[in-house]
């Protein structure tokens, strides 16, 4: 199992620039869209799906026997006679919405819908492809990164998530090719150094992954998970105290991080200190219950690697 995020870049639609939003959208619609991207921004994110779903509802026109029943929750485009690019934007921004509520399924339902009206932007198949994975669906999320590649050559975003979902399908060779391609195409966002840092871990090549999350850092100095993996790093090297350090800040930026608490437990362990240690492990599995297998093997592994002074593994 990995112990990295699911960090997929993904992309809000604005407002359409060119004129037709205008020519076919009422200024209603367009007061709601702007007024959830100000909601989800604010963290109102019920308030945010509201007003895109009556966005959509007035950018388009129904069949009145097909839509006049539905809610305005349960909103598609059956019965859709005429429909405004807009309203592809305002499914997509739903489906983002949904995607931070983790409701994956519904994001992906409005990320569809959204591709109905507009198949050729790219930044939808980016989308739907981090809901997928979501979901579990690796392959699909796969074929969503593949085909946004193929209509934007040069789109970073797609190579950082198709590396990262590599690794995930056990493709170390591929993801590095991806997100090295990334950094080629704009090496002044943290997340494929971050990537590409795992990647590295997973090769066991620590100081290589330690270089990567270090960049990563420069570059946002907050963020969480890659003080995370590169303690993780460090722990594998037998660094303990700096690892530790690492898993701190981890934790002190994001506490949710359940990782950093198995890891931050297992170096303790390492070290002998085991009644600290198990207080990590308690909150680990309070965030993350399903973990229990994987923790209890790895503890048993640490004790054992105690004894004879090496964790690399």
């Amino acid at each position: 199992m990995r112990r990295s995020a699911i960090l997929f870049a993904l992309v809000s639609l604005l407002l359409p620039i060119t004129v037709f939003s205008q020519a076919r959208t009422p200024e209603a619609a367009v007061n709601l869209f702007q007024n959830a991207l100000k909601k989800g921004g604010s963290g109102d994110l019920d308030g945010a799906i509201e007003d895109y779903t009556r966005a959509i509802r007035l950018s388009s026109h129904f069949d009145a026997s097909k839509s006049s029943g539905n809610s305005l929750g349960n909103f598609s485009t059956e019965g859709v006679t005429v429909i405004d690019p807009f309203t592809a934007n305002a499914y997509n921004n739903r489906g983002l919405t949904r995607f931070r509520k983790n409701d994956f399924a519904g994001a992906v339902e409005d990320f569809d819908q959204a591709l109905k009206i507009r198949p050729g932007v790219p930044d939808i198949y980016l989308n739907r492809a981090a809901a997928l994975r979501a979901q579990g669906d690796l392959q699909g999320a796969m074929k969503d990164l593949d085909r946004a590649i193929a209509i934007k050559s040069d789109f970073f975003k797609a190579y950082n998530n198709r590396g990262s979902l590599k690794l995930d399908l056990d493709d170390p060779a591929g993801a590095l090719i991806d997100l090295n391609r990334a950094i080629e195409l704009n090496d002044r966002i943290p997340e494929p150094f971050y990537q590409r840092g795992y990647v590295y871990v997973h090769q066991k090549e620590y100081d290589r992954g330690i270089a990567d999350f270090e960049r990563a850092l420069k570059l946002n100095p907050e963020m969480a998970w890659a003080y995370q993996g590169r303690g993780t790093a460090y722990m594998y090297k037998g660094k303990m105290m700096e690892a530790i350090a690492d898993f701190n800040r981890a934790i002190e930026l994001d506490p949710k991080i359940a990782w950093a608490y198995f890891n931050r437990g297992l170096a303790k362990v390492f070290l002998g200190q085991e009644s600290e240690a198990q207080k990590d492990f308690d909150v680990c599995l309070r965030l993350r219950p399903e973990m229990k297998p994987e923790l209890d093997s790895r503890i048993t592994l640490a004790r054992q690697l105690r004894r004879i002074g090496n964790l690399q593994n």
